[in-house]
C-alpha cells in the first residue's frame, strides 16, 4: 500500500500574540516522536511518504491507499480540514494523537477511523484491516506483547535539518497528574522500558552530537536509568532529559552518572512553588521544600536546570506571579518556561472545569498553553495572561539574563551555550510580547 503520514500540522489561524508566535516555536527543534514510532514499525512492504508540514507541503494530488494524520488540540481544526480534502477523494483517513484519543467522536466527523492511545500495535491491526477492506471506526489500545519488539524504535530519518537527535528509552508515566494529557491518554500511565542494548545501539547510530530524551521522566526507575547512563559514557554524546524532583533531591549517584554520560541539563516540572497547589493537582513527585536541594545538586555536577512552571490553578491568587519569580531567582534556575494550566480534553482538569461550566471556549486553536480558555477561580482571564507575560518580562530581563549567562560559564561549554542560547532567545521574545 501507499501510505501518507502527516505530522507537525501548522495551525490555520494567524497567531497574533508574540508570546504564542515566538516562544511556542523557538525551542521546537524536533518533530514529535509519535509518528516516528508508527513509521518504525510499519511493515517494509508498504511505501510511506512522511510529511512534516514545517518542511513540506501536503501532496493532495498523489495517489494513496490511506492517510494517517497526527495532530494536537491546537492543530485540530487544520487537521480536520486536511482530512476532509482526502476524504472527498475517497481515500481512507485515520486520525491519531492525544486529541483524537480524547475526543474520538469528534475526530470521526472528519475521518474514517481513529487510533486510541499511543497507536502502535493498533496501527498494525488497522493496516491489516485496510488490506482486507474491513477498516473499523475505533481502534482501542493494544498490548505491546502483540508486536515484535517491546517498544518500537524511533530511528527514522525525517525531513528537515535536525540540530538535536531524539530518542525514548522508556514510555509512559504512572503518576497521572490531573493536568497531563500524556499520562491520561488510554494506557498512557503504563510504564514501559526498552531493552538497554536497543537504546544504546540507536544512540550509537545517531548522527547528532546532542540528543534529547523524550521520556516523560528518566527518574521513574533509577536502577534502569543508572545502567543506561553507564552504557552511554563511552559514546561521548551530550543530552538533555526530564526528571522528577523527588528522586533528584535524594539520588546524587544518578545525577553524577548523568553528568558522566554527557548530560547537559535536566528538565524538571516544578509546576508551582506552593505545596497546596502541588497537592491539589496530584503532582506526587514534588515537595516544594526540596526544590533548592535539587537545583544545588545538579549545579554541583555542572549541569543546568530547566524548570517548567504553570499558572492558573484554582489555588493560585493574583500574587502568585511576583512570589514565584522571586522564589525561582533565589533557587538559581537557569532557564524557565511559564505556561497556563490548560484543560486539554481527556484530562481530569478538563472534566472538572467542564462540569463546573468554566470552560469559556472550545476553539481548539487556542489550546496552546499560552491562551486562557477557561475562567480561573481567583483572577480574571486577563489577569492570568498578564501574569504569565509578567513572568517572562521579569525572569528574562537583561540584568537577570546577564547574571545567568555569566554563572553558566562555570558549568562547561555545552551547558554554558545551552543556557545562554535559551536565555537570549527568551529575552528577545519577551521584549516583543504585547498584550
Amino acid at each position: 500500500m501507499n501510505i501518507l503520514m502527516i505530522e507537525q500540522i501548522k495551525t490555520s489561524k494567524k497567531i497574533t500574540k508574540s508570546l504564542e508566535k515566538t516562544l511556542l516555536t523557538a525551542f521546537s527543534i524536533l518533530p514529535t516522536l509519535y509518528m516516528r514510532r508508527l513509521y518504525a514499525i510499519t511493515p517494509k512492504k508498504h511505501t510511506i511518504d512522511f510529511i512534516n508540514e514545517r518542511y513540506s507541503s501536503i501532496p493532495y494530488t498523489s495517489p494513496y491507499d490511506v492517510v494517517l494524520i497526527h495532530y494536537t488540540s491546537a492543530s485540530a481544526v487544520k487537521a480536520y480540514e486536511i482530512a476532509d480534502r482526502f476524504k472527498k477523494k475517497k481515500i481512507p483517513v485515520i486520525l491519531c494523537g492525544l486529541h483524537a484519543s480524547a475526543l474520538p467522536e469528534e475526530a470521526l466527523m472528519y475521518a474514517d477511523s481513529v487510533l486510541l492511545g499511543r497507536g502502535e500495535a493498533n496501527w498494525l491491526t488497522a493496516l491489516r484491516d485496510i488490506e482486507s477492506k474491513s477498516l473499523k471506526k475505533i481502534y482501542p489500545v493494544e498490548s505491546y506483547d502483540s508486536i515484535p519488539c517491546i517498544i518500537p524504535s524511533t530511528k527514522v530519518s525525517l525531513p528537515g535539518f535536525m540540530i538535536i537527535g531524539a530518542i525514548e528509552a522508556t514510555r509512559g508515566c504512572p503518576f497521572n497528574c490531573n493536568f497531563c494529557p500524556e499520562s491520561n491518554t488510554p494506557n498512557g500511565h503504563i510504564y514501559f522500558k526498552r531493552p538497554l542494548k536497543e537504546v544504546i545501539n540507536e544512540i550509537k547510530e545517531m548522527k547528532q552530537k546532542i540528543i534529547m530524551f523524550y521520556d516523560a521522566s528518566l527518574t521513574i526507575d533509577p536502577h534502569y536509568t543508572k545502567k543506561l547512563f553507564k552504557h552511554m559514557i563511552p559514546l561521548k554524546k551530550k543530552f538533555f532529559c526530564n526528571g522528577n524532583a523527588n528522586v533528584l533531591s535524594t539520588d546524587e549517584e544518578l545525577i553524577y552518572l548523568s553528568k558522566k554520560a554527557g548530560c547537559i541539563g535536566w528538565l524538571i516540572g516544578f509546576e508551582s512553588i506552593s505545596q497546596q497547589t502541588i497537592n491539589a493537582v496530584k503532582k506526587t513527585t514534588n515537595t516544594v521544600s526540596t526544590y533548592k536541594k535539587v537545583v544545588d545538586l545538579i549545579h554541583k555536577h555542572k549541569m543546568i536546570v530547566i524548570g517548567d512552571f504553570m499558572f492558573g490553578f484554582d489555588t493560585d491568587t493574583k500574587d502568585v506571579f511576583k512570589t514565584t519569580v522571586t522564589t525561582i531567582k533565589k533557587l538559581g534556575i537557569d532557564v524557565a518556561d511559564f505556561t497556563i494550566n490548560t484543560p486539554f480534553p481527556g484530562t481530569p482538569v478538563y472534566k472538572d472545569l467542564e462540569k463546573e461550566k468554566r470552560i469559556i471556549t472550545k476553539d481548539w486553536s487556542k489550546y496552546t498553553m499560552y491562551s486562557v480558555v477557561y475562567q480561573p477561580k481567583q483572577m480574571s482571564p486577563e489577569e492570568l495572561l498578564d501574569g504569565v507575560f509578567y513572568m517572562y518580562h521579569s525572569f528574562y530581563s537583561i540584568s537577570e539574563v546577564i547574571k545567568r549567562i555569566v554563572k553558566g560559564l562555570s558549568y562547561g561549554i555545552y551547558p554554558f551555550f545551552s543556557s545562554a542560547n535559551r536565555n537570549l532567545i527568551s529575552m528577545i521574545a519577551s521584549k516583543k510580547i504585547q498584550h
